[in-house]
């Protein structure tokens, strides 16, 4: 049984031509390094090109036994095809015995989203005549503008930031960079906010073209993003969970609401399969039904 180099060539493969980042490509090892275990757990000393579709149902069977949910399931399975995928790419073998793999069913965990007016209050809710108030609004207009990622607000760069032209140039998981358009009271409040960031004593090395900054001209952390929403949330009273990803979540949700094209939303997330942004798609049953009788040729 020799599975080392194809699952180091499959590494390769998901760094340099997928651009993954070290967290996914990791994700991906564990799942084919799960099926390899099990292999060896049932003395089965089968390669990579000699496993059959049998062979893979009885491992998830397997899996399922030993307290696999199915969202970890239908992970491992999207893992394993992507793995078979690539050797069927590298003419390492000639069939795939994935291709009649069923992913169970799971029910996805919709998440929490904000309505406009929640958004409104929290971010009123923010003290201007503290140091810190300028940037704390701008970073909350940003995330809601924007449906940035925690991460990519905390590394966006003023040099990517295109006020006159509408967009951000945002650096994405597997360092995938696209361009994002900003509302105009986004812009206002980085304009409110660069004033008090140029005036710090102080701005590190590495974080001199870094957008949001603490009082010691750093970069802020995430946890620092988390802190700053959930102070303003209990601020205002509001009993819904909120992270900086329910501005994100509200953003997309919000647009869909209004009839934008999921593709455009998509392109807006930074989302590589639509099938991720079609989360967003839990809207109400009468918006549906309305939408459905607006443009289905046999509605009328």
């Amino acid at each position: 049984m020799n599975w080392d180099d194809d699952i180091k060539d499959f590494s390769t493969f998901l760094k340099l031509e997928k651009s993954l980042s070290k967290n996914s490509i990791e994700a991906y090892h564990s799942d084919i390094t799960r099926l390899v275990q099990y292999l060896d757990y049932h003395k089965l000393d089968l390669n990579p090109t000699e496993i059959t579709l049998e062979n893979l149902t009885a491992f998830l069977e397997w899996v399922n036994k030993m307290g696999g949910s199915a969202r970890t399931q239908a992970r491992i399975i999207s893992g394993i095809k992507a793995f078979y995928r690539f050797m069927i790419m590298n003419d390492k073998m000639e069939s795939d015995p994935t291709e009649l793999l069923e992913t169970p069913k799971i029910g996805r965990k919709l998440p929490d989203i904000l309505s406009v007016e929640e958004i409104d209050r929290i971010i009123s809710a923010v003290d201007l005549s503290k140091p810190e108030g300028h940037r704390n609004r701008a970073i909350l207009e940003v995330l809601y503008s924007c449906g940035l990622r925690v991460s990519e607000l905390t590394e966006l760069k003023i040099s990517n930031i295109y006020l006159e032209k509408g967009f951000i140039r945002v650096i994405g998981k597997g360092n995938k960079e696209r361009l994002v358009p900003i509302g105009g009271k986004a812009g206002r409040e980085i304009r409110n906010y660069l004033p008090d960031r140029n005036s710090l004593e102080t701005i590190s090395k590495d974080s001199q073209d870094i957008l949001f900054l603490n009082r010691r001209g750093r970069k802020l952390t995430r946890v620092m993003i988390f802190t700053i929403i959930k102070d303003l949330a209990t601020k205002i009273g509001l009993k819904k969970h909120v992270s900086p990803h329910t501005f994100r979540h509200s953003f997309a949700t919000h647009l869909i609401e209004g009839g934008a094209d999921l593709r455009a939303v998509q392109e807006m997330l930074g989302h590589e399969s639509i099938l991720t942004t079609e989360i967003y798609t839990h809207l109400d049953r009468e918006f549906l039904r309305n939408t459905i009788i607006s443009f289905h040729p046999r509605s009328h």
